[in-house]
């Protein structure tokens, strides 16, 4: 087979997605964020401080990541730290500044989600049921597990 595969067309998606998401926020003035700040932004919103392992269960990450994007939101002054109940633990909060952008953020989520449904209806498969379907499949077996039966 010659042509990208899975991997590339799938980061290609994203990038199509989220560049598009990235020009609407900028648009409505919300300069310096990332599509994937969206989830644990909203998570914080609905749920008041958390740590870095609560907000990589509820947005389905892994710690690693993130630990990275809640770097990369501190930098940018959209969330705070401070220590949690023992030296390893790191408590993240929304800052004042964020606190103020949250209407125009859900307005930007409410549109984003809105516009991927028109997607769906467009598609001969939903993409937000195959990507869960896909993620529960690999979930049940890895990747690599079928990429190693190829071998």
């Amino acid at each position: 087979m010659t042509g990208p595969g899975l991997g590339t067309r799938l980061r290609h998606l994203i990038e199509l997605l989220d560049g598009d998401v990235a020009v609407v926020e900028e648009e409505l003035g919300l300069t310096g964020f990332r599509p994937r700040y969206a989830p644990f932004l909203r998570t914080l919103a609905a749920l008041g401080p958390s740590s870095i392992r609560d907000l990589a269960a509820a947005v389905e990450v892994t710690h690693s990541a993130a630990s990275q994007t809640v770097a990369q939101m501190d930098r940018q002054g959209l969330v705070s730290l401070s220590p949690g109940t023992d030296a390893r633990q790191r408590i993240v909060d929304l800052t004042a500044r964020t606190r103020e952008l949250l209407p125009k953020m859900e307005q930007a989520w409410q549109a984003a989600e809105a516009a991927g449904r028109e997607l769906d209806a467009e598609l001969p498969y939903p993409l937000s049921e195959v990507v869960i379907a896909a993620t529960e499949a690999l979930q049940r077996r890895p990747h690599r597990d079928r990429i190693r039966s190829y071998l």
